[in-house]
């Protein structure tokens, strides 16, 4: 038995709201989809990205229309950079009526690291988000990294015989650009700040190399986030920033945190 089509369903979502209280920010929050990232060296990186999306809602519309975010993310595979971005948020605004609209999208970023001393090559992985807002016709776009690093602590060294404390720390940059900047240009700017960059794999001799290296470079979290400042001032193509800085404290049972914006 064949059904009969209704031809005139109701959409509710295009009804009146008497309420005329306008949304900032409506749509579709932690979905994953399959993206490719081109690296700095002309390679592409095959991943998941998690996907926020959302669009401004007007005081007189009741709903938006969520299935559209999911018909764009579906039309074709994703090729992620800062300037396809921009194009798949003026898509959302524009399917969905919207004067301005906002899409994050993150995802795991690898990089081929050397060790120091042996030269054996391992990935070690970044946390990476693109930010991107349109504000009637007006795009602000921005790069989040987190990027793990060592730290050891300049009063534990100063005041022991022997040793130092040290901490695995977690440095988060977000970062809106002048001109493009490779994600690889921004990691190295953070890891040259730290008392050590952090490597997947060591030898023996990478090992000692890093142990040392930390030792002769103490740091503490005010240190990092002031040094880590001061090489973004001097970087032309950075406009301005947030950097955060997390040490996972080794000899206490909570995190020591820091944390600037720039003007």
């Amino acid at each position: 038995m064949n059904l009969p089509v209704n031809l005139s369903i109701l959409d509710v979502q295009n009804l009146a709201d008497t309420r005329q209280i306008a949304i900032d920010r409506v749509g579709i929050k932690a979905i994953r989809h399959p993206v490719t990232v081109k690296d700095k060296t002309g390679g592409v990186q095959h991943t998941v990205a998690m996907f926020n999306m959302y669009v401004h809602l007007p005081q007189h519309l009741k709903g938006t229309h969520m299935s559209r975010f999911l018909e764009i993310l579906n039309e074709k595979e994703i090729e992620v950079s800062l300037e396809n971005i921009q194009v798949i948020l003026n898509e959302v605004a524009s399917r969905l009526e919207a004067e301005s609209g906002h899409i994050e999208m993150t995802f795991p970023y690898f990089i081929n690291k050397s060790a120091p001393v042996s030269g054996v090559k391992s990935l070690l992985d970044y946390e990476v988000s693109f930010i991107c807002e349109i504000n009637h016709g007006r795009h602000d776009i921005k790069v989040k990294v987190l990027i793990p690093v060592t730290s050891l602590c300049p009063c534990s060294k100063k005041i022991s015989a022997y040793g130092a404390h040290n901490q695995r720390s977690h440095v988060t940059v977000t970062v809106s650009m002048q001109e493009l900047m490779w994600i690889e240009d921004i990691i190295m700017l953070v890891e040259a700040q730290a008392s050590s960059e952090l490597y997947g794999l060591l030898k023996r001799p990478d090992e000692k190399y890093v142990t040392e290296r930390a030792y002769d470079n103490p740091k503490f979290v005010e240190d990092m986030v002031r040094d880590i400042a001061g090489a973004f001032n001097r970087e032309p193509r950075i406009k301005n920033y947030i950097v955060e800085c997390e040490n996972f404290e080794s000899i206490h049972n909570h995190s020591a945190y820091a944390c600037i914006y720039s003007e």
